[in-house]
Protein backbone atom coordinates (compact mmCIF):
# COMPACT_ATOMS: atom_id res chain seq x y z
CA UNK A 1 0.00 0.00 0.00
CA UNK A 2 1.40 3.38 -1.39
CA UNK A 3 2.03 6.24 1.86
CA UNK A 4 -0.67 8.20 3.42
CA UNK A 5 0.05 11.71 2.33
CA UNK A 6 1.47 12.78 5.80
CA UNK A 7 -0.82 15.71 6.44
CA UNK A 8 -4.05 13.17 6.66
CA UNK A 9 -3.84 10.70 9.35
CA UNK A 10 -4.79 7.40 9.15
CA UNK A 11 -8.20 6.06 9.52
CA UNK A 12 -8.53 3.04 11.08
CA UNK A 13 -11.68 0.93 11.54
CA UNK A 14 -12.51 -0.99 14.39
CA UNK A 15 -15.32 -3.68 14.18
CA UNK A 16 -18.15 -3.27 16.59
CA UNK A 17 -18.82 -5.03 19.93
CA UNK A 18 -22.47 -5.77 19.73
CA UNK A 19 -24.94 -5.62 22.68
CA UNK A 20 -28.11 -7.52 21.52
CA UNK A 21 -30.18 -7.59 24.77
CA UNK A 22 -28.41 -4.41 27.01
CA UNK A 23 -29.18 -4.49 30.76
CA UNK A 24 -32.20 -2.71 31.58
CA UNK A 25 -30.26 0.25 33.74
CA UNK A 26 -28.56 1.44 30.41
CA UNK A 27 -32.16 2.47 29.44
CA UNK A 28 -32.32 0.90 25.89
CA UNK A 29 -34.75 -1.98 26.09
CA UNK A 30 -35.65 -4.14 22.65
CA UNK A 31 -32.28 -2.09 21.06
CA UNK A 32 -28.81 -3.36 20.14
CA UNK A 33 -25.83 -1.61 21.21
CA UNK A 34 -22.83 -1.06 19.59
CA UNK A 35 -19.60 -0.21 21.42
CA UNK A 36 -15.64 -0.61 21.20
CA UNK A 37 -13.53 -1.05 24.33
CA UNK A 38 -11.76 2.20 25.37
CA UNK A 39 -8.25 0.92 25.88
CA UNK A 40 -8.75 -0.09 21.77
CA UNK A 41 -9.12 2.77 20.61
CA UNK A 42 -6.58 5.05 22.56
CA UNK A 43 -3.65 2.27 21.40
CA UNK A 44 -4.53 2.87 17.72
CA UNK A 45 -4.71 6.84 18.42
CA UNK A 46 -0.82 6.97 20.48
CA UNK A 47 0.65 6.68 17.06
CA UNK A 48 -1.41 9.24 15.53
CA UNK A 49 -4.56 7.67 13.57
CA UNK A 50 -7.63 8.25 13.83
CA UNK A 51 -9.63 5.64 15.40
CA UNK A 52 -13.53 4.78 13.83
CA UNK A 53 -15.95 2.25 14.66
CA UNK A 54 -17.85 0.55 11.77
CA UNK A 55 -20.99 -0.64 12.43
CA UNK A 56 -23.01 -3.11 11.39
CA UNK A 57 -24.64 -2.78 7.72
CA UNK A 58 -27.62 -5.07 8.10
CA UNK A 59 -30.81 -4.30 9.45
CA UNK A 60 -31.42 -6.13 12.70
CA UNK A 61 -28.78 -8.45 11.64
CA UNK A 62 -31.15 -9.26 8.78
CA UNK A 63 -30.82 -9.46 5.31
CA UNK A 64 -32.27 -5.74 4.03
CA UNK A 65 -29.04 -3.96 3.14
CA UNK A 66 -28.62 -0.16 4.10
CA UNK A 67 -27.95 2.53 1.64
CA UNK A 68 -24.03 2.04 2.12
CA UNK A 69 -22.14 -0.83 0.91
CA UNK A 70 -19.27 -2.22 2.61
CA UNK A 71 -16.88 -1.80 -0.72
CA UNK A 72 -17.62 2.13 0.01
CA UNK A 73 -17.41 1.77 4.04
CA UNK A 74 -13.93 -0.20 3.06
CA UNK A 75 -13.02 1.98 0.54
CA UNK A 76 -12.82 5.36 3.16
CA UNK A 77 -10.57 3.09 5.73
CA UNK A 78 -7.00 2.55 5.99
CA UNK A 79 -6.86 -1.02 7.80
CA UNK A 80 -9.37 -3.08 10.05
CA UNK A 81 -8.74 -4.24 13.84
CA UNK A 82 -11.14 -7.13 14.72
CA UNK A 83 -11.71 -6.04 18.37
CA UNK A 84 -12.11 -8.79 21.24
CA UNK A 85 -15.65 -9.46 22.55
CA UNK A 86 -18.01 -12.48 22.79
CA UNK A 87 -16.99 -15.84 21.66
CA UNK A 88 -17.56 -17.17 17.71
CA UNK A 89 -20.40 -19.45 17.43
CA UNK A 90 -19.66 -22.36 16.63
CA UNK A 91 -21.68 -22.87 13.35
CA UNK A 92 -19.30 -20.34 12.07
CA UNK A 93 -17.00 -23.04 11.53
CA UNK A 94 -19.53 -26.08 11.12
CA UNK A 95 -19.86 -27.35 14.33
CA UNK A 96 -22.80 -27.41 17.21
CA UNK A 97 -22.67 -25.49 20.99
CA UNK A 98 -21.39 -28.85 23.19
CA UNK A 99 -22.69 -26.16 25.99
CA UNK A 100 -25.60 -23.45 25.84
CA UNK A 101 -23.02 -21.01 27.80
CA UNK A 102 -21.25 -20.47 24.66
CA UNK A 103 -23.36 -19.61 21.55
CA UNK A 104 -21.60 -16.96 20.16
CA UNK A 105 -22.62 -14.22 18.39
CA UNK A 106 -23.56 -15.51 15.03
CA UNK A 107 -24.63 -12.17 13.46
CA UNK A 108 -21.23 -10.49 14.58
CA UNK A 109 -19.16 -13.70 13.07
CA UNK A 110 -21.30 -12.84 9.74
CA UNK A 111 -20.42 -9.23 9.84
CA UNK A 112 -16.94 -8.62 10.46
CA UNK A 113 -15.96 -12.30 7.85
CA UNK A 114 -17.78 -9.93 5.25
CA UNK A 115 -15.76 -6.57 6.53
CA UNK A 116 -12.09 -8.69 6.85
CA UNK A 117 -13.05 -10.05 2.82
CA UNK A 118 -13.49 -7.10 1.83
CA UNK A 119 -10.38 -5.55 2.96
CA UNK A 120 -8.39 -8.25 1.64
CA UNK A 121 -10.03 -7.88 -1.64
CA UNK A 122 -9.18 -4.12 -1.19
CA UNK A 123 -5.54 -5.03 -0.36
CA UNK A 124 -5.64 -2.90 3.35
CA UNK A 125 -4.61 -4.45 6.29
CA UNK A 126 -5.87 -6.72 9.11
CA UNK A 127 -5.32 -7.16 12.64
CA UNK A 128 -7.06 -9.44 14.81
CA UNK A 129 -7.17 -9.12 18.71
CA UNK A 130 -8.40 -12.11 20.58
CA UNK A 131 -11.20 -13.11 19.27
CA UNK A 132 -10.45 -10.90 16.42
CA UNK A 133 -7.44 -13.49 16.14
CA UNK A 134 -10.05 -16.13 16.20
CA UNK A 135 -12.46 -14.91 13.05
CA UNK A 136 -9.71 -14.84 10.97
CA UNK A 137 -8.94 -18.17 11.56
CA UNK A 138 -12.84 -19.45 11.80
CA UNK A 139 -12.87 -17.20 8.13
CA UNK A 140 -9.85 -18.76 6.51
CA UNK A 141 -11.65 -22.33 7.28
CA UNK A 142 -10.14 -23.36 10.66
CA UNK A 143 -11.97 -24.46 13.50
CA UNK A 144 -11.51 -23.27 17.31
CA UNK A 145 -11.62 -24.92 20.68
CA UNK A 146 -14.55 -24.30 22.11
CA UNK A 147 -13.88 -24.59 25.37
CA UNK A 148 -9.55 -25.02 26.23
CA UNK A 149 -10.33 -26.70 29.55
CA UNK A 150 -13.03 -29.16 27.83
CA UNK A 151 -11.40 -30.28 24.65
CA UNK A 152 -7.45 -29.78 25.66
CA UNK A 153 -6.93 -31.86 28.51
CA UNK A 154 -3.99 -30.59 30.33
CA UNK A 155 -3.96 -27.18 29.34
CA UNK A 156 -3.08 -24.23 31.65
CA UNK A 157 -6.03 -21.73 32.42
CA UNK A 158 -6.21 -18.90 29.60
CA UNK A 159 -8.67 -17.08 31.47
CA UNK A 160 -9.92 -15.90 35.27
CA UNK A 161 -12.52 -13.40 35.91
CA UNK A 162 -11.28 -12.36 38.86
CA UNK A 163 -7.57 -11.14 37.36
CA UNK A 164 -9.03 -10.22 33.96
CA UNK A 165 -6.07 -8.78 32.28
CA UNK A 166 -3.77 -9.54 34.88
CA UNK A 167 -3.78 -13.04 33.92
CA UNK A 168 -0.10 -13.62 32.46
CA UNK A 169 1.70 -16.49 30.58
CA UNK A 170 4.95 -17.34 28.61
CA UNK A 171 5.25 -16.54 24.79
CA UNK A 172 6.98 -18.72 22.54
CA UNK A 173 7.88 -17.21 19.05
CA UNK A 174 8.99 -19.21 16.03
CA UNK A 175 12.31 -18.46 14.93
CA UNK A 176 12.31 -16.81 11.09
CA UNK A 177 8.87 -15.53 11.87
CA UNK A 178 7.64 -11.88 11.06
CA UNK A 179 6.79 -11.45 15.03
CA UNK A 180 10.06 -12.35 15.80
CA UNK A 181 11.84 -9.81 12.94
CA UNK A 182 9.62 -7.35 14.91
CA UNK A 183 11.12 -8.25 17.93
CA UNK A 184 15.04 -8.20 17.00
CA UNK A 185 14.70 -12.32 16.83
CA UNK A 186 13.62 -12.46 20.30
CA UNK A 187 12.11 -15.90 20.59
CA UNK A 188 10.14 -15.34 24.36
CA UNK A 189 8.13 -13.05 26.09
CA UNK A 190 5.04 -12.38 28.37
CA UNK A 191 1.46 -11.62 27.37
CA UNK A 192 -1.64 -11.31 29.24
CA UNK A 193 -4.61 -14.11 28.46
CA UNK A 194 -8.18 -13.22 28.98
CA UNK A 195 -9.60 -16.25 26.65
CA UNK A 196 -11.67 -19.49 26.91
CA UNK A 197 -11.73 -20.47 23.12
CA UNK A 198 -8.52 -20.91 21.11
CA UNK A 199 -7.37 -21.66 17.74
CA UNK A 200 -7.69 -25.51 16.95
CA UNK A 201 -7.07 -26.35 13.60
CA UNK A 202 -5.22 -23.74 11.25
CA UNK A 203 -7.17 -22.13 8.86
CA UNK A 204 -6.35 -22.16 5.05
CA UNK A 205 -2.73 -20.46 4.38
CA UNK A 206 -2.11 -19.19 8.04
CA UNK A 207 0.83 -20.08 10.08
CA UNK A 208 1.14 -19.85 13.88
CA UNK A 209 3.99 -17.36 14.77
CA UNK A 210 3.68 -17.90 18.54
CA UNK A 211 2.39 -20.57 21.27
CA UNK A 212 2.07 -20.87 24.82
CA UNK A 213 4.88 -23.01 25.93
CA UNK A 214 3.26 -24.43 28.43
CA UNK A 215 0.52 -26.27 26.48
CA UNK A 216 1.16 -25.67 22.76
CA UNK A 217 -2.16 -23.39 22.61
CA UNK A 218 -1.43 -20.96 19.28
CA UNK A 219 -1.22 -16.88 20.10
CA UNK A 220 -0.34 -15.64 16.89
CA UNK A 221 -1.44 -16.35 13.23
CA UNK A 222 -0.34 -14.48 9.97
CA UNK A 223 -1.89 -15.33 5.80
CA UNK A 224 1.06 -16.36 3.78
CA UNK A 225 -1.20 -15.09 1.01
CA UNK A 226 -0.29 -11.43 -0.96
CA UNK A 227 -1.63 -8.93 1.76
CA UNK A 228 -1.31 -8.15 5.31
CA UNK A 229 -3.41 -10.20 8.10
CA UNK A 230 -2.38 -11.18 11.60
CA UNK A 231 -4.12 -12.05 14.56
CA UNK A 232 -2.78 -11.87 18.38
CA UNK A 233 -4.71 -14.03 20.84
CA UNK A 234 -3.73 -11.52 23.67
CA UNK A 235 -4.52 -8.24 24.16
CA UNK A 236 -1.36 -6.03 22.99
CA UNK A 237 -3.79 -2.67 24.10
CA UNK A 238 -3.76 -3.64 27.70
CA UNK A 239 0.29 -3.96 27.30
CA UNK A 240 0.71 -0.12 27.60
CA UNK A 241 2.44 0.70 30.97
CA UNK A 242 3.35 -2.77 31.46
CA UNK A 243 6.64 -3.06 31.81
CA UNK A 244 6.66 -6.86 32.57
CA UNK A 245 4.91 -7.67 29.22
CA UNK A 246 5.59 -7.73 25.45
CA UNK A 247 5.91 -4.73 24.30
CA UNK A 248 3.04 -3.64 22.39
CA UNK A 249 4.48 -1.05 19.92
CA UNK A 250 6.35 -2.88 17.33
CA UNK A 251 3.28 -5.02 16.97
CA UNK A 252 0.73 -1.87 16.30
CA UNK A 253 3.87 0.23 14.22
CA UNK A 254 4.04 -3.00 11.69
CA UNK A 255 0.31 -2.84 11.41
CA UNK A 256 0.04 1.01 10.82
CA UNK A 257 2.86 0.62 8.33
CA UNK A 258 0.97 -1.61 5.95
CA UNK A 259 -1.95 0.93 6.38
CA UNK A 260 0.31 3.05 4.81
CA UNK A 261 2.01 5.33 7.79
CA UNK A 262 5.04 7.17 7.28
CA UNK A 263 7.54 5.92 9.54
CA UNK A 264 10.43 7.81 11.07
CA UNK A 265 13.93 6.02 10.55
CA UNK A 266 14.70 6.53 14.22
CA UNK A 267 11.28 4.91 14.92
CA UNK A 268 12.50 3.31 18.53
CA UNK A 269 8.62 1.28 18.54
CA UNK A 270 7.99 1.32 22.18
CA UNK A 271 4.45 1.06 23.11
Amino acid sequence: MSPVAPDRPLRIGLSARLMHTPPAELGFPGKTLQYLEQSIAHWIMSRGAIALMVPTLESGGGLERRGISVKAVVAALDGLVLQGGTDVSPLSYGEDPISPLWPGDRVRDLYEIELLWEFIIQGKPVLGICRGCQLINVAMGGTLYQDIGLQHPGARSHVDSALYDRLAHDLSIEPGSRLAGLYGGTLAGRVNSIHHQAVRRLGNDLVAEARCPDDGIVEAIRWKGAGYVAGFQWHPEFHMGAPDLLDSGPILLDFLAAAGMPMPEDEDGKG
